[in-house]
């Protein structure tokens, strides 16, 4: 899994390729917290290129939402497939985040 990120228009776009599982979670953690730490606020988790997200991760994206919020900020979740929108739907995180079908779409709704 890796993580990369760009800025579009004040927005912090993270990509994440592969899983978000335990081993990787703290990664994507810590890079949230240093761009709020440098007052960004807005973000967006583009999850395109992700296939599987295990407890461990869900848990450290309602972690990073609660950081987030707590700095006047915002974290929008974008690209889930389908297995993970139900996901989602399940957990009832889809009532915490609001999920976009693409990027694009998220980045616009700011």
């Amino acid at each position: 899994m890796g993580f990369s990120e760009t800025r579009q228009n004040g927005v912090v776009v993270v990509r994440a390729d592969g899983q978000l599982i335990v081993g990787n979670r703290h990664e994507l953690k810590d890079l949230v917290a240093r761009r709020l730490a440098a007052a960004d606020r807005r973000f967006v988790i583009d999850f395109a290129n992700t296939g599987y997200i295990d407890s461990s991760g869900l848990g450290a994206l309602v972690t990073m939402s609660k950081q987030v919020r707590e700095h006047g900020g915002e974290l929008r979740i974008a690209g889930l497939n389908d297995d993970l929108r139900a996901l989602f739907e399940l957990t009832k995180l889809d009532t915490l985040f609001t999920i976009s079908d693409t990027a694009e779409q998220a980045l616009a709704a700011f």
